[in-house]
């Protein structure tokens, strides 16, 4: 895992890229502390599985030091009793983990189809050469880390732009450059639709179970933030006012009762036969079988059936008579295991 590009441990963690990077990013990066332990402990006693608690974990390692480093990897192999190669495993997988510094902000270009159609490969054009940065790069004064997404299930909302994962929708090249410049200067403008917003820090804290809010009144204003859901809605009121509906589903054959796997007789034994409850309920199974083979299967479970040829050894006792060792594919081997050797090659196996 890249988490700390330029670093030995990084890539022995796991091989991948440790290409240099820029040593004043590194050195604003905070250690971890005390408190980052005891919260990661606080995770994990979320879980009846320990290793459970790895992905909020990672988020947790992110909002103290903005990407997943070698220490981070470090604390929670050691908290979790795991490998570094198997925490990298788990960051390396997903994309919300970031393997490099990032910036203040995390803007996320949508450029998969329909958003690409509609302007999205033209949105990342632009702030790609507005920050000057590609793909996954972060602007030199540190405010955004840029990157395109594949999809961000917000179709009806196309081409859409998510700051630290709140949506800011039906964006256009100027309008994304207009919210790029406001990041930049510090300003927050509001979301489209969800929680006001915070920063990349501040939602990996959120993501890794513990509230960014001040107050649960601040919490719960955030959860009830308004927003605009017209083209979700858009259907569903054109429907209302054009007075249009689905059919209903038309009602199929009455099904049969299901079955409770006997017959109401062995339900409630009527105790007037002089027979005990389970013979009484073997009669009913054999009285009720509708073909053949039930009927012959009822009645070889029938307690009055007969024993099975083989099932009794002669003199009354349960097992086989079969000699311990001749049974089919168990030639030369005794009670206490293979007895026979061939041509010096040891006991025989058997497989």
């Amino acid at each position: 895992m890249s988490a700390l590009p330029g670093s030995p441990e990084a890539t022995a963690v796991t091989g991948l890229d440790s290409s240099p990077v820029d040593a004043a990013a590194l050195a604003e990066v905070p250690p971890l502390t005390e408190q980052t332990r005891l919260e990661a402990r606080e995770i994990i006693a979320r879980y009846p599985v320990a290793r459970s608690a790895l992905l909020p974990m990672l988020h947790l390692v992110q909002s103290y030091q903005g990407y997943v480093t070698p220490e981070g990897v470090a604390l929670c192999a050691e908290e979790l009793r795991l490998t570094k190669a198997e925490v990298g495993a788990v960051a390396t997988f997903y994309t919300m983990y970031k393997r490099r510094p990032t910036g203040r902000h995390l803007v996320s270009v949508c450029t998969n189809t329909l958003c690409a159609v509609l302007g999205g490969q033209r949105i990342m054009d632009a702030l790609s050469a507005d920050l000057g940065v590609h793909h996954d790069e972060t602007a030199a004064d540190g405010s955004i880390t840029l990157e395109h997404a594949e999809c961000l299930a917000a179709c009806d909302y196309a081409p859409v732009v998510t700051v630290d994962y709140e949506f800011y929708d039906q964006q256009d090249v100027d309008s994304a450059r207009e919210l790029v410049a406001a990041l930049r200067r510090g300003e927050k403008p509001l979301p489209t639709r969800g929680a006001p917003l915070t920063d990349f820090r501040g939602i990996s804290r959120q993501l890794a179970g513990f509230s960014q809010h001040p107050d649960a009144a601040a919490a719960a204003a955030a959860v009830d933030a308004p927003g605009d859901y017209g083209p979700t809605l858009r259907g569903l009121r054109l429907a209302a006012e054009r007075g249009e509906a689905a059919p209903p589903m038309p009602a199929g054959p009455e099904q049969p009762p299901a079955d409770a796997g006997e017959p109401r007789e062995t339900v409630r034994p009527s105790g007037r036969t002089g027979e005990t409850p389970g013979k009484e309920a073997a009669d009913a199974r054999v009285a009720a079988a509708d073909t053949p083979a039930e009927k012959a299967g009822a009645a070889g479970s029938h307690p009055d059936a007969p024993e099975p040829a083989g099932r009794r050894l002669p003199d009354g006792r349960e097992g086989t008579d079969t000699p311990a060792g001749q049974e089919p594919g168990t030639a030369g081997q005794g009670p206490d295991g293979p007895s026979r050797t061939i041509e010096g090659r040891g006991p025989s196996r058997r497989r």
